[in-house]
C-alpha cells in the first residue's frame, strides 16, 4: 500500500493512513503512545511510529523526532534514523510497520532495547505516562 502525500510530499495528518493512529499533537491534548505499550516484541516502537509520522505531516508540536531516547532505542535496535523514516513511507499500519521491524531487527537487539528502557529508562517513562496522564 502507497503512502499518499501532499504536495510538500508529507502525508495527510487525517485520512485513511492515518485514522486510528495519534499523528497530530498541536492540541496539546493527544499524546503519541506509551513507550511501555508493546507491539510485536518490542517497547517503544508505537509511540516512535506515531512521533515520526507527526513529524513527517508537520504535526508533532512541542514533541521532538528524533529525541535522544528514540535514537537510543534504534541505536539498540541496529535501526538509523533514516532507516526507521523510510519504513514509515513504505508502511502505513501498525501492523506493516511491526512486520518490517520483526523482519529487520534480531531479538537480542530487541531484548537490549527494552532492557534499556525498562531499567535505564523507567524514570523516564514515568514522567512521560505522568504528563501524558497514562500514569
Amino acid at each position: 500500500m502507497a503512502i499518499r502525500v501532499n504536495a510538500a510530499g508529507n502525508p495527510p495528518a487525517h485520512g485513511p493512513v492515518m485514522d486510528g493512529m495519534p499523528t497530530d499533537f498541536r492540541d496539546g491534548k493527544t499524546f503519541p503512545r506509551r513507550g511501555r505499550d508493546a507491539a510485536g516484541r518490542a517497547l517503544w516502537l508505537l509511540r516512535v511510529f506515531d512521533k515520526g509520522r507527526a513529524a513527517a505531516a508537520g504535526t508533532i508540536h512541542d514533541y521532538v523526532y528524533p529525541c535522544p531516547m528514540d535514537k537510543g532505542v534504534f541505536e539498540r535496535w541496529g535501526v538509523s534514523s533514516q532507516e526507521f523514516d523510510a519504513a514509515l513511507r513504505a508502511h502505513a499500519s501498525d501492523d506493516e510497520i511491526v512486520r518490517w521491524f520483526e523482519d529487520r531487527v534480531p531479538e537480542d537487539n530487541v531484548r537490549a532495547a527494552n532492557g534499556w528502557l525498562e531499567n535505564e529508562k523507567a524514570s523516564n517513562m514515568d514522567r512521560q505516562d505522568a504528563e501524558e496522564g497514562a500514569a
